[in-house]
């Protein structure tokens, strides 16, 4: 036990840092980039738009294929790729850029649901006024896509806690790689039941806050 609390007060907070940054980093750029994947998909498929099935087929067969891989495989692929960018994969930074690349596609098939959802009427009456795209893009989809776009947000944060702890398989730190190191390979059972407890706990809490934020902007 005092092991436990030893290995959990030396080692917690720095794995907790190294997890919040790769989780933040993978975000910002999921959800940057998947929305602008997002609305490239969502025009090029709309027909009030800038219809054209070439683009949108090609955009979307890159998509599914980066998704389709499971994470760890993904993960394992790209640590040339890393290690040409920044010289080490094994660190934060390295995961980050792993979650990134994962999350633009998974979140871009989220963004591009949640704009899907919009009614077509709205948009029509929109055009009808002589609105741009622009305009009807920031004024009409953003708007009414807002909550289920919060929810794919909650959702991708979600999923990169989740794929942060595999970044640990590869000592690239978090709090998957304390996982590993102490829980599983000193066999501290201790070390695992905290970190479970801890990520349900976080998970619990970021999704109770994204729904409280999704239901006040719900029209």
């Amino acid at each position: 036990m005092n092991d436990t609390i030893d290995i959990l007060r030396t080692n917690l907070g720095k794995a907790l840092t190294d997890t919040a940054y790769m989780v933040a980093v993978s975000t910002v750029i999921g959800v940057v980039l998947g929305t602008l994947v997002a609305l490239l998909l969502y025009v090029t498929r709309n027909r009030l738009f800038l219809p054209n099935r070439a683009v949108n087929a090609v955009v979307g067969v890159i998509v599914n294929a980066i998704r389709s891989l499971p994470f760890l495989i993904l993960m394992v692929v790209l640590i040339p790729v890393v290690q040409l960018l920044i010289g080490d994969p094994y660190t934060p930074t390295g995961g980050a850029i792993s979650l990134s690349i994962a999350a633009v596609p998974f979140f871009a098939r989220v963004a591009e649901s949640a704009f899907s959802e919009v009614d077509s009427g709205l948009l029509e009456a929109a055009v009808s006024t002589g609105a741009t795209m622009r305009q009807i893009i920031v004024g009409a989809v953003f708007p009414q896509a807002l909550p289920s776009f919060i929810r794919g947000v909650v959702l991708t944060i979600i999923s990169l806690i989740g794929y942060s702890a595999m970044v640990g398989t590869i000592g690239a730190g978090g709090i998957g790689d304390m996982a590993i190191q102490y829980g599983y390979n000193r066999y501290e059972t201790g070390v695992l039941v905290a970190i479970v407890v801890i990520l349900i706990v976080l998970v619990q809490l970021i999704q109770w806050a994204g729904d409280a934020f999704a239901r006040r902007v719900t029209h």
